[in-house]
């Protein structure tokens, strides 16, 4: 003897259990479009006038320009001059927030923001500085002894 559950509960089930997969293929598709839209793109300044929104520029500091930051006049308005990794093409930068201590001693910035005018204006500044863990380079010569007389 064979005890079968109604056809009707198991109609049922398979409507529930179509119902949530979906749910969850849905939800699961909205992940991916959210966290696509939202990941960061890099670029150069000359990509930066031609997208609205962020971008990520990765450059050089220009070390023959002037940095300005002064304290005492405004403490959350720091400018310089940056050449771009991509093109080499250089841009003024214009960060709203104090100049990140060793700036000038970086070998690489990358900026987040945006095109304003002429002018990059940076909501956040990553550097890359020289690595402590590496030290100068030492020359070491042989010394010759002398044999001394008795």
């Amino acid at each position: 003897m064979y005890f079968c559950a109604p056809v009707t509960e198991v109609k049922s089930l398979m409507k529930k259990s179509s119902i949530l997969g979906l749910i969850v293929i849905a939800i699961a598709i909205a992940l991916i479009i959210g966290l696509y839209g939202s990941a960061s793109t890099y670029g150069s300044f000359k990509d930066a006038k031609s997208t609205n929104g962020e971008l990520h520029v990765i450059g050089y500091l220009d070390k023959t320009k002037e940095l300005y930051y002064d304290a005492a006049k405004d403490a959350n308005y720091f400018s310089f001059f940056m050449k771009d990794k991509k093109n080499g093409e250089e841009c003024k930068v214009i960060f709203t927030g104090t100049k990140p201590q060793d700036f000038e001693r970086s070998e690489q910035i990358v900026l987040v923001g945006e095109m304003r005018g002429g002018e990059f204006h940076a909501s956040h500044i990553q550097m890359k500085c020289p690595s402590k863990y590496t030290q100068d380079k030492v020359e070491i010569t042989e010394a010759s002894a002398k044999k001394a007389d008795l």
